[in-house]
């Protein structure tokens, strides 16, 4: 990595802009293109850093460096490694750390596909214990565990828990402590400097930023822990492809520049919803009265992309929905164009039908507010 990138004292949109780039070499391009390899030159004793296409591809390790740069900016002993979607990285950081006889505490309001994995867990022997995200509530089963997982803010509800003082109450009990970084991104907050052990997250959403690329990510300075998850990746596979790898690390250059405008205009955008008498439960951690807001004003550097609230009926959600011009319905966050759901169609979530949950994207902020407000008056005719 260049010496510009890991300075600590730059500011995140150079960091994001140098990050993971490899030394200069005239007439070489600055961000190779990506290696689309099984194999390589192996003569001799297997010693260099590339034996063949599972374990370690050159494209990844540009990314993995650069990921590395913004989770956790001048530190050498952080380890990042790549994988195939946020899942991915999410599976290998609870299997490679728990064993049949382990308990682990999770959030009970956290991303949807959670319950499928506590059904996995415990089928594998793995007491699953739950408890919300909100109030630091975890804090309450932490005791005989062997890993703590934080998701804040919470998805789709968008709680957020104090990592600090859970991190320190897990460390004192002998746990490990993961936290998903997903919906706030490593612009928004580094987990690692406020004491878990593993970052993880979703890079298929604000990371990346444009709807194209599955893929995820572990950082974590335990070597022995990062050591397992690095197993964990080899034995079953689940790694990202070279063009992928490569789109997400042209992609982060840009991560400052969207974060920074998606998150002034969601402000905005929960500013205007804030007045309309038909839109309850208003959920945006950066309003100083959401009950998020002290907390996240402590651990976070920015507040999100996501605005969540909720329409009276099921009817009136699909009909704001549909009315939407510069909003697609789609099941994601964090992306370049703004995308909106009625999360409770999916069933899991523990959320009004009328719960909606809309994602900012790079929009005008005029052009996108007013889409909104005219949507919400169409769909109340």
């Amino acid at each position: 990595m260049s010496d510009s990138a890991a300075d600590e004292g730059v500011g995140d949109g150079t960091r994001a802009v140098r990050a993971g780039l490899p030394e200069p070499v005239k007439y070489e391009p600055t961000l190779p293109g990506p290696v689309f390899a099984a194999h390589f030159h192996l003569p001799g004793d297997a010693t260099g850093p590339y034996k063949y296409g599972r374990d370690e591809n050159p494209t990844w390790t540009h990314l993995e460096h650069a990921i590395g740069e913004l989770e956790a900016p001048g530190r050498d002993d952080v380890e990042t490694l790549v994988f195939a979607s946020g899942m991915a990285a999410i599976s290998s950081v609870l299997f490679s750390q728990l064993r049949a006889g382990d308990a682990v505490v999770l959030p009970d309001d956290g991303y949807q596909v959670l319950p499928l994995v506590r059904e996995q867990l415990e089928a594998y022997g793995i007491e699953v214990r739950t408890a919300p995200t909100g109030g630091d509530a975890q804090l309450d089963l932490l005791d005989g565990a062997k890993l703590l997982w934080i998701e804040t803010p919470s998805n789709p509800g968008l709680d957020v828990c104090d990592i600090r003082r859970l991190a320190d109450a897990a460390h004192a009990r002998g746990a490990l402590v993961a936290v998903d970084n997903t919906l706030a991104s490593p612009l928004g907050q580094r987990p690692l400097e406020l004491g878990a052990d593993f970052a993880v997250a979703s890079g298929t959403k604000q990371l990346t930023g444009h709807g194209d690329v599955l893929l995820g990510y572990v950082a974590g300075s335990d070597a022995a822990a990062m050591t397992a998850v690095r197993r964990w990746r080899k034995v079953v596979g689940a790694i990202p492809g070279p063009m992928e790898a490569w789109l997400a690390h042209r992609s982060i250059a840009t991560l400052q520049l969207r974060v920074d405008r998606q998150n002034a205009t969601a402000l905005i955008l929960a500013q205007a919803l804030r007045e309309r008498t038909d839109v309850t439960g208003l959920r945006y951690p950066g309003l100083p009265d959401d009950p998020s807001y002290k907390i996240a004003s402590q651990q976070m550097r920015r507040y999100g992309c996501v605005v969540s609230f909720t329409l009276p009926t099921r009817a009136r959600a699909e009909r704001f929905l549909d009315a939407l011009r510069f909003v697609d319905d789609a099941t994601s966050f964090g992306g370049v164009r703004s995308t909106a759901e009625r999360r409770g169609r999916w069933g899991g979530d523990a959320v009004p039908e009328g719960f909606v949950r809309l994602s900012v994207g790079a929009e005008d902020p005029e052009d996108l507010v007013a889409d909104v407000l005219r949507a919400l008056d169409e769909s109340a005719r």
